[in-house]
């Protein structure tokens, strides 16, 4: 049996709100099943904005939706990418390193304002391909899961 980890608390600080549906409920069951917990913070800009100004309202929303201390990891097309182990070994990683509190900030359509990924710890991206913001959060979610599952040695990945 795997030694018992400690536990994280997590942040997904996201640009805009999934509606009831597919995704909502996809993201729903996976993150139910965590044991770690994980808060969903929806924010928005709804003034019809330019592009760089809306970019800079939601990069103040997603900062001010990050807890005070927390370790924040950006989602960006140009960040890291890992095998779903390495992340796994990154997230246990942190926690070793006495990391309890993380935050992961999903921009809306135009992206991440700089000041959000100037105060993030590490750009990542969930591959080379484009996603819609709202299916990374599904993503991100499972991908949370799997690597809990991973550290507790546990068959649901088969990598």
């Amino acid at each position: 049996m795997a030694p018992r980890q400690a536990a994280l608390d997590i942040t997904v600080a996201a640009i805009g709100r999934v509606r009831r549906g597919p995704e909502r409920d996809l993201i729903e069951n996976y993150r139910k099943r965590l044991s770690w917990a994980v808060t969903i913070r929806e924010v928005e800009e709804k003034r019809p904005l330019p592009m760089a100004e809306r970019r800079a309202r939601e990069g103040e929303r997603l900062l001010a939706a990050v807890p005070d201390g927390a370790l924040l990891v950006a989602l960006d097309e140009k960040g890291r990418q890992f095998s779903s182990e390495e992340f796994a070994d990154q997230l246990g990683n942190w926690r070793e390193s006495g990391r309890r509190e993380l935050a992961f900030a999903i921009g809306g359509a135009d992206g991440l304002d700089r000041a959000v990924t100037d105060r993030a710890t590490m750009l990542l991206a969930l591959g080379r391909m484009t996603w819609p913001h709202m299916m990374a959060r599904c993503m991100l979610v499972e991908q949370l899961y799997r690597a809990q599952q991973i550290q507790a040695g546990h068959p649901y990945h088969k990598g």
